[in-house]
Parts: structure tokens; sequence; C-alpha cells
């Protein structure tokens, strides 16, 4: 049965009716990024701001040109760790979240 709407506009529709999700998706991010992930911690962080702040809004919180931002996270994209962690910074404002990290000893 085929879908009637891409994956992207439901993840997308979903966030921006969900808080709960919208956490989510940015933790996951989070969580890909530390593990080395780099290009699906990318993309996830591209579907929350397209669904959330957009990339114009965190281009105006940043005082950044938007499409530096858009390059910085798209699949070719290799941003400095100082403009992740304020990209960070800048969502979890948005969302009136706090991220931390807690440490775990792997499961064997």
């Amino acid at each position: 049965m085929p879908l009637t709407r891409s994956f992207r506009d439901t993840v997308l529709a979903r966030a921006q009716r969900s808080v709960t999700f919208r956490r989510a998706l940015l933790t996951e991010a989070v969580n890909e990024l530390l593990a080395g992930d780099l290009g699906t911690g990318k993309a996830i962080l591209r579907d929350y701001i397209n669904a959330t702040i957009t990339f114009d809004g965190l281009a105006t919180a940043l005082n950044k040109p938007n499409k530096s931002l858009q390059r910085m996270l798209g699949p070719k994209g290799n941003p400095t760790a100082e403009n992740i962690f304020t990209i960070l910074r800048a969502l979890q404002d948005h969302e009136a979240l706090r991220l931390k990290v807690t440490a775990k000893r792997p499961t064997a």
C-alpha cells in the first residue's frame, strides 16, 4: 500500500503537534552526534529545525546567515564543535529544555 505522505512530512507534522516528540527529536540528534554519527545527527537536527524554529528563525537567533546554517547542517557540511554547541544552545532555549549527558556503562 503506498504512503499518502512522505515520511519527512509526517515527521514534521508530528513535531509541530507534539512537544514530547520535538524534545525526543532534539535528544536523539544529540545522542547521534555523541555516538559519532554526524550525518544522522545533522539530518535529525535539520528536521527539528524545519519543524520548529525554521532556519530563518535560527539565523536570526544566532545572528548568522541562513544559508551558512543550511550548508553547515547539510549532508556535506562539516560544522565546528563551536557551531554545533551554539546551535544546540539556541534550540534548547527555543524548546525551553536543558539537555545533559549521563554516563552509563555499555551493556554487553
